[in-house]
C-alpha cells in the first residue's frame, strides 16, 4: 500500500469538531456533575470491539483537549493500521468529568473515520494484485468531505476530485444538454482551465470510442458489465484513461477489476460505510495515560 496521506489542514475540520460539540454538550453537561467530583481523576481507554482500520486518531485527540487541554493523551495505534478487537487505540488521563464530557464526541468522529476507512480497505484487499486502483467519490456527508476523503485514503483509495472546482466530469446530463458526447467532450477541451484532464462519462462502446476521438483524457463506464469493459479496453487500451463505476459491491469488484479498467470508482465507500464499533471505558485512578491495562 501507498504511504499514509496527510491529514487535512485543521481549517477544514476545526469548525466540524466544534459544531459537533456545541450540539452534544451545549450548555453544559448536567449528567456527570451529579455523580463526579469536580476533584476526580483518573484514566480512560478507547478500545475496539472489532477489527479495524485506525484512522482519525489526532482528530480525537483535538476533541479532548478542546473539552480540556490539561487531559493527557497517548495513542497506542496509528492511522492506517490493522487493529484487532480489543486492543487499544487511545488512553486518555485527567480529570474524569472533561473526559466524559468529551466522549460521545470523540467516538463519533473515531467511529465514522475508522468506518470508512474499514470499508475501503476490504474493496483495496478485493483488487490487490490486478493493478487497478479504487477511488471514492463526492458521495460523503455534507461539511465531511476532506474527513470522508482522508478517511478513504488511510484504507487505500486514491482520491477523485474534491469538488465541483478542481475536475472536469461530463456526466450524462452535461452531454444532453450539449448534445451528444462528441460535441461535450469538444466543447469542454475549448474551453477547459489549464491543467484539468477532461473526463466522460459513457455508457456504450460506441460513446467510448466517440468520446476518445473527440479528445477525452479518460472515461468514467458507468454501469457496464464485465464482459463490456473488457471489450472497452481491448479497444481503447492505451488511448484513454479507464475508469469502471456503478453497482461496484465486494461481491463484484474483483471480476471488474480483471477487465483491465485502472480505476474503480465506488461510492459507497464513504455513502454506505458502517460506524467502527468501538467504546471508551474509565479505569479510576493512574492519572498518567499507559497507567491502564499495564
Amino acid at each position: 500500500m501507498r504511504g499514509l496521506p496527510a491529514l487535512p489542514p485543521e481549517r477544514t475540520w476545526r469548525p466540524l469538531l466544534a459544531l459537533a460539540l456545541a450540539e452534544d454538550v451545549g450548555p453544559g453537561d448536567v449528567t456527570t456533575p451529579l455523580v463526579v467530583p469536580p476533584d476526580c481523576t483518573g484514566s480512560a481507554v478507547i478500545e475496539a470491539r472489532q477489527s479495524l482500520v485506525a484512522c482519525g486518531l489526532e482528530i480525537a485527540e483535538a476533541v479532548f483537549h478542546t473539552i480540556d487541554p490539561g487531559l493527557a493523551h497517548e495513542a497506542r495505534s496509528r492511522d492506517g493500521e490493522r487493529v484487532e478487537a480489543g486492543q487499544p487505540l487511545v488512553f486518555v488521563a485527567g480529570a474524569i468529568r472533561s473526559i466524559l464530557v468529551a466522549e460521545r464526541t470523540a467516538l463519533n468522529f473515531l467511529a465514522r473515520l475508522c468506518g470508512v476507512a474499514t470499508w475501503t480497505r476490504r474493496f483495496v484487499d478485493a483488487v490487490a494484485g490486478t493493478g487497478a486502483r479504487i477511488v471514492d467519490t463526492r458521495k460523503t456527508i455534507p461539511g465531511w468531505r476532506t474527513l470522508d476523503k482522508y478517511a478513504t485514503a488511510v484504507g487505500g483509495a486514491s482520491n477523485h476530485r474534491t469538488g465541483l472546482y478542481d475536475g472536469i466530469l461530463l456526466k450524462d446530463n452535461h452531454i444532453a444538454l450539449a448534445g451528444g458526447v462528441a460535441l461535450a467532450v469538444k466543447s469542454a477541451r475549448a474551453t477547459a482551465p489549464a491543467g484539468l484532464r477532461v473526463q466522460v462519462e459513457v455508457e456504450s462502446v460506441d460513446d467510448a470510442v466517440a468520446a476518445v476521438e473527440a479528445g477525452a483524457d479518460f472515461l468514467l463506464l458507468d454501469n457496464r458489465p464485465p464482459e463490456e469493459l473488457r471489450r472497452i479496453v481491448e479497444r481503447l487500451a492505451g488511448r484513454a484513461l479507464l475508469e469502471a463505476s456503478g453497482g461496484v459491491d465486494l461481491e463484484n469488484v474483483r471480476a471488474v477489476a480483471e477487465t483491465g479498467v485502472q480505476r474503480i470508482s465506488i461510492g459507497a465507500l464513504t455513502h454506505s460505510a458502517p460506524g467502527a464499533d468501538l467504546a471508551l471505558e474509565i479505569h479510576s485512578g493512574g492519572g498518567q495515560p499507559g497507567g491502564v491495562g499495564a
